[in-house]
């Protein structure tokens, strides 16, 4: 039966709660046990919430749909006209985390300003959205435990100006970062609980231990224990000192010295190597010298050979000789068996462009 028709039977409900079981129960107005002779409906095995599904209920101050299967909620399923409700226990009540941006979205547009207590245990919830409830400026009690949350976001808690009480136990909180301890140190001297979370007590908790004692924030340090390493194990947070996790910050005056021993140590590896390397020279002395005449030597013969050469193409001698043993060359492949006429004049090869010193009826 949808959740509406089962509340149209009541008129002006004041407590909308689920108790036995899977069964509607009806106090009238002579029931002793309702307040103000109001009626309470109680209400269990819901899977949706419709638009407006409780905006009838004028009166409704308790709404109770713990250990439902909530898996679909309208953005105006919450929506009561001049916002009566007070509290509102969805504690093991989302079948689905999934839902969390619906519920989100429900609680913004529900037009909840008057809600003073929010239970959302046990619903496996691993992220809180930034904002998520900036539009319920009244609430003083805020439950997350048994949740699945291992961060506080920067602006997960604004808005929440009268928040008395944040229940955050039996999470997966191993540590708190700077931007969360910010949030968290900006809701004032409320009463937050911690315990039942894994701390690891590695040097990443330092920042949370050193706000554990100074925080204003009325804290349950006495529950709040690490988990590991095993050695620390149990091992209360209050009073952990940074001797105890093993991160003790240096000194300034330590951090020089232990610069300037760095750079003493590298000059002595730096001379100790050079030293090496200048013994080895001198063991090699012979053999060292012995190699550079050799080398020297190789590097004479090669330059005077390129000098030989250089004299040898510049030679006019040797250039006129090439010159001739090429005519006659070309005169044996030709067959010519008759000398050249007595006029036949040569040029001779110089480094300079040659002249044209034939005369007419000369063979050049």
């Amino acid at each position: 039966m949808p959740l509406m028709h089962k509340l149209n039977q009541h008129k002006a409900p004041a407590i909308l709660s689920r108790r036995n079981g899977h069964k509607i129960t009806n106090h009238g107005d002579d029931d002793k046990s309702s307040s103000e002779g109001n009626t309470t409906p109680c209400v269990a095995r819901i899977s949706e919430l419709a638009s407006h599904s409780v905006s009838a209920l004028l009166h409704l101050r308790f709404l109770d749909l713990s250990g439902n299967r909530l898996s679909v909620l309208h953005p105006e399923a919450l929506r009561i006209l001049d916002s009566p409700l007070q509290e509102l226990n969805l504690s093991h009540a989302l079948f689905d985390p999934r839902a969390l941006p619906d519920l989100t979205t429900a609680l913004r547009w529900g037009d909840l300003r008057g809600l003073l207590k929010l239970d959302l245990s046990g619903n496996s919830l691993s992220l809180l959205s930034p904002g998520m409830f900036t539009h319920l400026p009244s609430l003083q009690q805020l439950f997350l435990h048994t949740n699945a949350l291992s961060l506080v976001y920067s602006g997960t808690f604004s808005g929440l100006i009268h928040l008395k009480l944040l229940d955050l136990r039996e999470n997966h909180f191993k540590t708190f970062q700077k931007n969360a301890l910010t949030e968290l140190q900006s809701l004032g001297d409320i009463r937050i609980l911690l315990g039942e979370n894994p701390f690891s007590c590695s040097c990443d908790i330092r920042a949370f231990v050193s706000w554990l004692n100074s925080s204003k924030a009325d804290v349950d340090v006495e529950s709040i224990r690490c988990s590991s390493p095993k050695r620390l194990a149990e091992f209360g947070l209050r009073g952990l000192g940074l001797e105890a996790i093993g991160c003790v910050a240096p000194s300034p005056d330590i951090t020089d010295l232990t610069l300037q021993t760095s750079y003493v140590f590298l000059g002595l590896v730096l001379g100790f190597v050079g030293m090496v390397f200048l013994f080895v020279l001198y063991l090699n002395r012979k053999g060292m010298k012995k190699w550079i005449i050799e080398t020297r030597d190789a590097c004479q013969d090669v330059l005077e050979g390129y000098h030989y050469r250089y004299e040898i193409d510049t030679d006019p001698r040797r250039a006129s000789a090439s010159v001739s043993v090429e005519s006659g060359s070309m005169q044996d492949h030709s067959g010519l068996s008759q000398q050249l006429p007595t006029d036949t004049c040569i040029n001779r090869a110089s480094t300079s462009p040659p002249a044209d010193v034939c005369k007419p009826n000369m063979i050049c």
